[in-house]
């Protein structure tokens, strides 16, 4: 047969091949719609959480609290305020004039950690360490402990000290023992804002995380201390958003 007489019948062959690969595609999604469907699903994939959660007794923790949730947010996570429930009586609170807490924020509870991908707990300091009532929650995570679910979610802390020796950094240390028993991973503050690094004015702050120092209780957060808290929630969100991919 000649090579003219087999042409024909290439063309009806190649015709029945277009013809099965249209049948196929009205089928099974095409190559670029498959990405056109996977870009979209990427797209309206949703933000990282990031649970900023907080015991304050006099409010300090809670104004550093506000700053770091901004901070969170604007790194581009969804971010999640929650208080540490309370374990005095409100006669013993009463005669150590805590402040009232507020009713907007809600209690965590020790169930609803796992569904973080990252927290930040806010903590004040009790000599030197974590108080009564933080510890009530770390107590509360046995269970999470023997299922491992809170392995490898990134953590980090920031704190409220009477004065400048009072545990700015031994609260945040006594923590980190809990954190590595979770197989959390502990993201500190390093110098990463610099303002931690004058000594024009006396503020809290270190290495492992914002601070403010409040003396008897009437000193606030000062603008120094409430940029630092923000910084660290912006960088812990980017973390956050790195290891959520």
């Amino acid at each position: 047969m000649s090579s003219y007489q087999s042409q024909p019948g290439c063309r009806d062959g190649q015709q029945r091949q277009q013809q099965q690969q249209a049948a196929a595609a009205s089928h099974h999604p095409s190559v670029s719609s498959e990405a056109a469907s996977s870009g979209h699903h990427r797209s309206s994939k949703k933000r990282p959480v990031v649970f900023v959660i907080y015991y304050s007794m006099y409010g300090h923790v809670e104004r550093m609290a506000k700053e770091v949730v901004a901070g969170v947010e604007a790194s581009g996570c969804e971010c999640r305020l929650f208080q540490i429930a309370e374990t005095l009586p409100s006669e013993v609170l009463s005669k150590m004039h805590a402040k009232e807490k507020n009713s907007q924020v809600p209690i965590i509870s020790v169930d609803q950690l796992p569904e973080a991908d990252g927290i930040l707990f806010g903590v004040p300091t009790r000599f030197g360490s974590a108080p009564t009532q933080v510890r009530a929650l770390f107590d509360q995570c046995g269970g999470h402990w023997m299922s491992d679910a809170l392995f490898g979610k990134p953590v980090g802390i920031f704190f409220s000290t009477g004065s400048l020796g009072g545990g700015q950094e031994t609260t945040a240390l006594t923590c980190v023992t809990f954190f590595s028993h979770l197989g959390m991973i502990f993201v500190p503050l390093g110098y990463k804002d610099k303002s931690l690094q004058t000594i024009d004015e006396v503020h809290g702050g270190s290495a492992y995380g914002a601070g403010t120092l409040a003396g008897d209780g009437s000193r606030q957060p000062t603008a120094l201390e409430l940029k630092v808290a923000q910084t660290q929630g912006r960088q812990f969100g980017k973390v956050v958003k790195k290891l959520a991919r």
